[in-house]
């Protein structure tokens, strides 16, 4: 529905488009978005148990670190689908109609908070894990001493009030949350006027400029540590804690990237070049940033040596490769640091 159709009164949500739509939910979209759900719920309780076992049994402090980072970005992604899946859901079940339900738009400000602020977050807890695993690979010693495990908590809180302050903005004036076609959802009006282009470039900048900061020092630390396990010197157990790490978080770039990076971009575009939002683009690329919240979780390593026992030995033989003496060297570093008498727990490497 237009908005020259509509009345003074007609509040700001639902200025551009107005319930009820001439559109009928099917059955196989109620079913597509509860399997889609209840199988992004499940990775995410699943991957967030394994990383509460990790979690107690680490003994290193880099470990402990990126663990509660991989904790709150599991968090974020539980939360995030079910904030929004269970009301696109419900909406698909019931058809209840918005203007009826929420008349004063808190219920859509809710949803399209819920969707700046669970967008974000990832990609905010991916350049932060970034940044603590280039601080961790390059300078150590230094990070060691000087950041205590609490202080990686209170990152991660950090990231929470950065997004959630940007999702506030429309709030106080700067953007506004619309309902979107085809009813279901509510997100900030993508526009290139006034306000609205100002928050779409926000949102769509900060996310690129997250995704481009990991892309930079994660880069940086790939080089450094194949230059570390190159070279002699080190124990091979701490080269290979390192590199399992460093994979996990390439593997949470890469999803993020291909997820997120369309829409971000389709954002800017339209905003920039002035052209108006074409709703089937908006819808297929935001589908593409909901698999995002699914498929993080997978990149859990000890998710899958759970389910795949025989990848545990195949990764491990992999990595103890990366040195210049390869399997033969690895295994006289580590016969040559074997303590029995010295060791309180068993030596064995701990996966996560």
């Amino acid at each position: 529905m237009n908005a020259s159709h509509l009345n003074d009164s007609t509040p700001l949500c639902y200025s551009i488009n107005s319930p009820p739509f001439q559109y009928h939910p099917t059955i196989a979209s109620a079913y597509f978005s509860s399997i889609f759900s209840v199988l992004g719920l499940t990775s995410n309780l699943v991957a967030f148990l394994v990383l509460l076992q990790s979690y107690k049994r680490v003994k290193t402090r880099s470990r402990s670190f990126f663990l509660v980072f991989l904790g709150g970005l599991v968090v974020t992604d539980f939360l995030g689908l079910l904030v929004t899946g269970s009301i696109v859901v419900s909406f698909h079940v019931t058809h209840f109609n918005w203007r009826q339900l929420d008349p004063n738009c808190h219920f859509c400000n809710f949803m399209g908070m819920s969707m700046v602020f669970y967008g974000l977050c990832p990609l905010l807890l991916g350049a932060a894990m970034a940044i603590e695993r280039f601080s961790g690979i390059n300078c150590p010693f230094s990070r060691s001493q000087a950041m205590p495990r609490k202080r990686t908590v209170i990152m991660v809180l950090l990231v929470w009030m950065i997004a959630g302050l940007i999702a506030l903005l429309p709030i106080i004036g700067v953007g506004s949350y619309h309902m979107q076609m085809p009813g279901s959802w509510c997100f900030f009006n993508i526009s290139s006027i006034g306000n609205d282009k100002i928050f779409s470039l926000v949102f769509s900048l900060v996310g690129l400029m997250c995704l481009a900061v990991s892309f930079m020092l994660n880069t940086v630390s790939v080089v450094t540590l194949i230059r570390v396990c190159c070279g002699p010197g080190g124990t091979q157990r701490r080269r290979d804690h390192e590199v399992e790490m460093m994979v996990q978080l390439i593997l949470i770039m890469v999803i993020a990237s291909v997820c997120w990076c369309p829409l971000l971009i389709f954002v800017a575009q339209t905003v920039l070049s002035g052209s108006p939002l074409q709703i089937k683009y908006l819808l297929l690329w935001l589908r593409f940033a909901t698999w995002n919240q699914i498929l993080d979780p997978w990149w859990s390593r000890r998710s899958f040596l759970t389910l795949y026992p025989s990848l545990n030995s195949t990764t491990c033989r992999m990595t103890r490769c990366s040195s210049r003496g390869g399997l033969e060297q690895a295994g006289d570093t580590i016969r040559s640091s074997y303590r029995p008498q010295m060791t309180p727990f068993p030596i064995r490497m701990y996966v996560f």
